[in-house]
């Protein structure tokens, strides 16, 4: 299964927020929107990635981060996948550098982002699919 498939179907647009916008912003928006991460654009080009884990990362010593700017505290080293990218072959990328969310680019534009629950979903379905198959032949090779 590739990519591609997660992002069909998701709904939606990739909630993203400007560099110089404050924390406290970025955290309003993840509430909001009930995610985990959001990609962060300078002028449409993807220039890091402020997830809940560093806002919390940040917080625990420093109770102004929420006044600083998005970008002195974001990742960003950010990992990227693509919509040909195989799924498990990004699960293990996921668990193994242990982020939680992949922004996916084609052709150098942001189309998307995933998470690892989306990819963990996608898999358990597929092993869901799989095994209604399998009965449905052993029903039928009995009968």
């Amino acid at each position: 299964m590739k990519v591609r498939n997660i992002l069909a179907t998701k709904r939606g647009h990739v909630i993203t927020i400007a560099p110089d916008e404050p924390v406290r912003r970025a955290v309003a928006l993840l509430v909001e929107n009930r995610i985990g991460a959001l990609v962060v654009l300078d002028d449409d080009r993807l220039v890091g990635i402020l997830s809940e884990r560093d806002v919390m990362r940040h917080a625990a010593s420093d109770e102004g981060v929420f006044g600083r700017s998005v970008e002195s505290i974001m990742t960003r080293e950010v990992v990227v996948g693509m919509p040909q990218d195989d799924v498990l072959a990004v699960a293990h990328t996921m668990l193994e550098k242990r982020f939680r969310h992949l922004p996916i680019v084609d052709d150098g534009r942001l189309i998307g982002i995933i998470s690892i629950g989306d990819v963990l979903k996608t898999q358990r379905d597929a092993y869901k699919g799989e095994i209604e198959t399998l009965e449905t032949r052993i029903i039928a090779e009995g009968e």
